[in-house]
Formats: C-alpha cells, structure tokens, sequence
C-alpha cells in the first residue's frame, strides 16, 4: 500500500490518495484505491506560493515554505490514513511530487531545469513512512521535459486494449495523455497543450477583485462572448506549434503574462475576458489533438477544469462525434488520479523498475525516478 501526494499548478490545496497495488511486475496486476484526502491551503501558504511561483521570493522564503509544506503535506498524510483507517506501518512509502515553483524544459540552447519544494525529511519524520520525492529532477537529468509524468499512471492503470482513449487533464496546466487501441499499431503519447484554468483563475480573481478564486461553473464566461484579438493574441505563442515532447507551465501561461493582456483589453466585459481565456484552453487542448496520432473513442477528463460545464461544453464542441467524459466514467476517481499517479513512482521507486516516460517526457532511457527518503 502507497500513499501519493500532489499539489499542482492550480495551488489550490494537497491531494493525498492511498493506492494498493498487487503484484511486483512493471504494471501492477491490479491497483484500487483504497483512500482519499483534500486538504485545501489556507491563505497564509497560499500567498507563499504565490509569491515563489511567481519568483519573488527569496532563499529564506523558500527555504522557510518548503519546510511548511513539508509539514502541511505530513498533515494531510495523517489525514488520509485516520479517514482510511490505515495503520502507518501499512503503508510501503509515500510518493511526493511537492510544490513546483520553478520549471523550465530544454529549449535546444540550454538544459532544463525544475524545483519542486516540499521538505520531504520533515514527511518522513512526522509520519515514520519512507518517502520518495523529487521525482521530475531525474527526468530531467536524462534530457527530459521532467513532465508531465502521470501518463505512466495512465498506461499501467487506465489503458484500455479495444479503446482509444485521450486522458485530458485540466488542472492549472492542461496535459493529455493518449492511449491508442492495442491493434491500431499506434504507439502512446503524451505532453502538455497550454494552459488549463491557471489563467481563467487568475482572471476570475483580478476581474472581481478577489471576490472569486475562479469561475465556479464557469458562469460568468458563459455570459460573454470571446473577443478575437484578444484571444489571437494567445495563439501566436509559438508554443502551440512546438511538437512533443513538449511541456510549459505558469512561467509562460501565468499571471505574469496575464496582466499585461487584462491591461490591453480592460476596455473589454469582465465576463467577455472569462469566455476567451475558457476558449483558449477548448481550442487548444483540441487542436493539440493533431499531434496524438490517432483518433480517439472517447476524451476522459479530469482535474479542476473537468467542474467547469462551460469549458467542457466548449471542448466538445470542438470535438463532434467524440464523447468527452469524466473520468469517473471508467471506474477511477478524477480528482485523485495524480496523487495516485506518484503512489505508483513510489511503487516503482522501491521496487526498482526504471520507468520508461521517454514518450511523455523525451527522457533518453528509463529511469528510476525520485530520491528516497527513510523514515
């Protein structure tokens, strides 16, 4: 039994899920899960993180948040396991992805570069369980983007022989995951398509001076109408044409890169603003589709973005013929399939197999990802 924890680029909270795994193969003969925790950040941590994110903190601050999500993250452990039931001495490891403030992916002229922060020595003596972290640093290292790395969940767990599936995940960063039929003689691949509701967030918060941390429902962009140049103007990032491996993060699709778009439009209706940064991320998870190399049966989605009917509905739009559905729709928890995403790096960490994300990632070989740390 694993435990795995993710807090992702939406910042909203920690997402702890407790994963049992049988067998000792590369793919698990079965993995279920048995339990599973939010712990949503109160506003002290989240202005922290907001702060490192966007690369103004300094080394005392980060070192002091990374310690406090070391605790934070250990808290949320405990959490999961009295919910569960689950004596610590049960658990094998805990799998920590931690906070990522800083990610960078090769560009041709100089190497990647990825932090993720939170303190694993402070989890693993808090919880008296193992923990492995770090887990991006090491893809890194063999030439990959460092991301994304839930696809390996997706292969070993949640592919389907006779299905072609697209695993879409809309959390502050939107990534997909692409699982052809195992006769079509298409192979598996995977890499982000932009931004997923990172800016629609960020925009819901400026739009309404603090009055909502995002569109809930996405409402307010289903009372406007998408403005074209100022959604042209996201287009022209030449990012969208990059083939994968590729990967991105708030560093290029952040507030950062918002603010001076919300000053050249502030002529514009709040909510008209909202409809065109929900369009951004429809059209460009769906016209990244061009790169999957099949077409799929079925668009699995998941993440914060999968509770916006909205977005949804514009993603569907954009994909006639193409059923677009939760991932509760094949049996797995939505919310919780990244947290259960690093309970397998864990398994695969202790067990020493390599994992093989060169499809993701672009990673040279397999590798053993992350670094332990005994309890």
């Amino acid at each position: 039994m694993y435990v795995g924890l993710m807090s992702g680029t939406s910042l909203d909270g920690i997402d702890a899920a407790l994963v049992e795994f049988e067998g000792r193969k590369e793919r698990p003969d079965r993995a279920s899960l048995a339990g599973f925790h939010t712990e949503p950040y109160g506003p002290e941590l989240t202005a922290a993180l907001e702060t490192a994110v966007a690369g103004r903190a300094g080394s005392q601050a980060l070192c002091d948040l990374g310690f406090a999500l070391g605790e934070a993250f250990a808290g949320s452990v405990h959490a999961l396991l009295d919910e569960a039931d689950i004596d610590p001495s049960e658990v094998t490891a805990i799998g920590s992805h931690g906070q990522t403030v800083w990610h960078r992916p090769p560009d041709g002229s100089r190497p990647g570069a990825t932090l993720q922060i939170g303190e694993s020595a402070v989890i693993a003596e808090r919880t008296g369980i193992d923990v492995v972290a770090d887990f991006r640093v090491r893809d890194v290292a063999a030439g990959g983007h460092g991301a994304p790395l839930t696809p390996l969940f997706d292969l070993l767990v949640l592919a389907r022989p006779d299905r072609g599936l697209a695993i879409q995940n809309l959390g502050g960063m939107a990534n997909v995951t692409g699982l052809p039929r195992k006769a079509s003689g298409s192979v598996p691949i995977a890499f982000d398509t932009g931004p997923g509701v990172a800016l629609i967030d960020e925009a819901a918060r400026r739009l309404t001076a603090g009055a909502r941390r995002f569109d809930l429902d996405g409402r307010l962009a289903a009372a406007g109408e998408v403005v074209p140049a100022a959604l042209d103007e996201w287009l022209e990032d030449a990012f969208f044409e990059e083939q994968p491996p590729r990967s991105t993060g708030r560093e290029r699709f952040g507030a950062g890169a918002l603010a001076p778009w919300l000053e050249r439009f502030s002529g514009e209706r709040p909510e008209d603003l909202l409809a065109t940064l929900t369009e951004l991320t429809a059209r460009t998870v769906s016209d990244a589709y061009r790169f999957l190399g099949f077409e799929p049966d079925e668009v699995l989605v998941c993440g914060g973005g999968a509770r916006n009917p909205e977005l949804l509905r514009r993603i569907q739009a954009r994909l006639p013929g193409c059923p677009v559905r939760p991932l509760e729709s094949a049996g797995w928890n939505g919310d919780a399939r990244e947290a259960a995403a690093f309970a397998l790096l864990a398994r695969q960490h202790v067990l020493g197999i390599r994992s093989d994300l060169g499809w993701a990632t672009g990673a040279a070989t397999p590798r053993i990802l992350g670094k332990m740390t005994p309890a």
